[in-house]
C-alpha cells in the first residue's frame, strides 16, 4: 500500500507523467514550484505599496504559474489518497483564481477606496499564506520527508490537509462574496446597481 501511494503521489509531484504529455519544466518537483509560486503571491498581497501594482506583480506570477496548475489536472487514475492530495493542491489554485479574479475586479470598483482596497488585498495574502502552509505540511508528508512515517499517519495528514484547505477555500469564497456584497449595497444607495452586476456578474454567473 506505501509503494502504490509513493508511486502515485510521485505522479503528481514530480511533473515527467509521459502519458499526460508534461513537459519537463523545472528539476524540482511540481508540488515545490506551486508552494514556492502561491507563497510569492501571499506575499506580494499582503504589500502595503501601490494597489494597482501590487496586484499586477502577483497576476504575473500567477500568469507564470498556471502550467503547473495544468498539468496536475492532466493526472488521472490516481488511486484515491494520492487523488486527495492533488485535489488540495488544486483547492489551494482554486483560492489563488479567487483571489486574482476576483480582487482584480475590485481594484476596478469604484466603490472602494485605495485604503480599502489595500486591507481586503491584505485579507487574500493571509488566507493564501495560511492555507499555503498547510500544502507545505501535505508535501512533506508524502514525500521523501514522510518516508519514515506509517500509512495511516501518512493518511491523517492527508486527510487533515484536505480539510483545512477546504475550509479556508470556502472562506475565501465567501470573503469574496461579502466584499463583492458591500460594493453592491453602495452603489444600490447610488442607483447604480448595474455597474457591480456588469462587473462581476450576477451570483449565478461567478464561477467562486
Amino acid at each position: 500500500m506505501k509503494k502504490a501511494f509513493l508511486i502515485a503521489v510521485a505522479l503528481i509531484v514530480v511533473g515527467t507523467a509521459a502519458k499526460a504529455q508534461w513537459a519537463v519544466i523545472d528539476p524540482t518537483n511540481l508540488a515545490g514550484n506551486i508552494i514556492n509560486t502561491v507563497k510569492s503571491i501571499a506575499e506580494t498581497a499582503k504589500t502595503t505599496s501601490g494597489v494597482i501594482d501590487t496586484y499586477n506583480q502577483a497576476k504575473q506570477i500567477y500568469d507564470q504559474s498556471k502550467k503547473y496548475y495544468d498539468a496536475l489536472k492532466a493526472v488521472n487514475n490516481l488511486v484515491k489518497d494520492a487523488k486527495k492530495v492533488q485535489q488540495t493542491i488544486l483547492m489551494v489554485g482554486e483560492i489563488t483564481d479567487m483571489y486574482i479574479d476576483g480582487f482584480g475586479r475590485m481594484t476596478a470598483d469604484p466603490n472602494f477606496s485605495v485604503e480599502e482596497l489595500t486591507s481586503i488585498g491584505r485579507g487574500y495574502g493571509i488566507l493564501l499564506g495560511e492555507s499555503n502552509d498547510v500544502l507545505t505540511e501535505l508535501k512533506n508528508a508524502v514525500t521523501s520527508n514522510g518516508l519514515s512515517m506509517t500509512d495511516k499517519e501518512r493518511m491523517d495528514i492527508v486527510d487533515r490537509a484536505y480539510w483545512a484547505v477546504y475550509k479556508y477555500r470556502n472562506l475565501v469564497r465567501y470573503y469574496t462574496d461579502k466584499n463583492v456584497g458591500v460594493s453592491y449595497l453602495r452603489a444600490k444607495k447610488k442607483n447604480d446597481e448595474q455597474r457591480v452586476l456588469d462587473l462581476y456578474g450576477s451570483t449565478s454567473e461567478r464561477y467562486w
